[in-house]
């Protein structure tokens, strides 16, 4: 299997991150980039994370692997765009939603498509956040494989490979109900502890007295919201049903502090304790 040019739509952490990972598996891959913004393609370019720069879906369709490194909405939108492509090149989406994308595919080109979700990233974002390391050791769920085509089964799987990544294979539907709770969850959580924090304290007491814990768990409140508006809005329903569930957690240990049954609050945290025996 011999691939020579890599087309990456999107050039921010993601699509950047990837280019610089791969980048160190093989000095054989040619580079192409193509993204909306001027300023991320200029960056790009400076950076060296992509040998050439093109303008048009067109541009790209040439390339033997395509990654689409975009929000969601937008992986949708440039999958009806990529018509006639040659039947060895893979495209693959990294989109943290997955049913919806992969019903939108067009048949023609669906057997072209592997949908992929790499479980990493970071609240940074553009071109200059790109690091090597995003991908190294994590995992990437592979959705609806049998619905690729086997060329398409086995670049994806050799490049992720390659990039010393875990793979998991999962039906989309499944994938996006449980990354509404491991994932798209604790970013609505992270957006509201924010702004509940914001809407009691003024900035000098915030600076003084927010420690580790709180920076730890708003952290990702720094991540792009027109990116997550489009994960929420595409996954809204697993996502309702993960609020659901944690308000009705959050419910729990109100009642308990309220009502001083401190004995049952130290067996419900006792109990949240063994998260970490399964993550760790």
């Amino acid at each position: 299997m011999q691939i020579k040019t890599i087309g990456i739509v999107g050039l921010g952490l993601m699509g950047g991150s990837l280019s610089l990972a791969l980048k160190q598996t093989s000095n054989d891959f040619y580079f192409i980039g193509l993204d909306h913004n001027d300023a991320h393609c200029e960056q790009a370019l400076s950076l060296g994370l992509v040998d050439e720069l093109v303008y048009t879906l067109d541009e790209i369709k040439s390339c033997d692997v395509i990654f689409l490194s975009i929000p969601v909405d937008g992986i949708i939108a440039v999958a009806q765009e990529l018509h006639s492509l040659n039947p060895y090149c893979t495209v693959i989406d990294l989109g943290s939603t997955k049913e919806k994308i992969s019903l939108s595919i067009p048949k023609d080109i669906r057997s072209n498509f592997v949908t992929a979700h790499p479980m990493t990233g970071t609240e940074k974002f553009g071109p200059t956040a790109a690091v090597s390391h995003l991908y190294k050791d994590q995992t990437v769920v592979l959705c609806n494989m049998e619905l690729s085509g086997k060329h398409q089964q086995a670049t994806a799987k050799k490049l992720f490979e390659n990039l010393d990544m875990n793979l998991v294979y999962m039906d989309a539907k499944e994938h996006d109900r449980h990354a509404a709770f491991i994932s798209h969850m604790p970013h609505a959580l992270s957006y509201a502890l924010a702004n509940s924090v914001m809407e009691q304290e003024d900035s000098e007491n915030i600076v003084a007295l927010a420690a580790g814990g709180f920076k730890d768990m708003s952290r990702i409140a720094k991540s792009s919201p027109d990116m997550w508006e489009d994960i929420f809005r595409q996954n809204k329903k697993n996502l309702l049903e993960a609020i659901y569930s944690f308000e009705n957690e959050l419910k729990k240990c109100r009642h308990m502090v309220e009502n001083e049954e401190w004995h049952t609050l130290n067996a419900w945290m006792e109990n949240a304790n063994t998260l970490h025996d399964i993550l760790d």
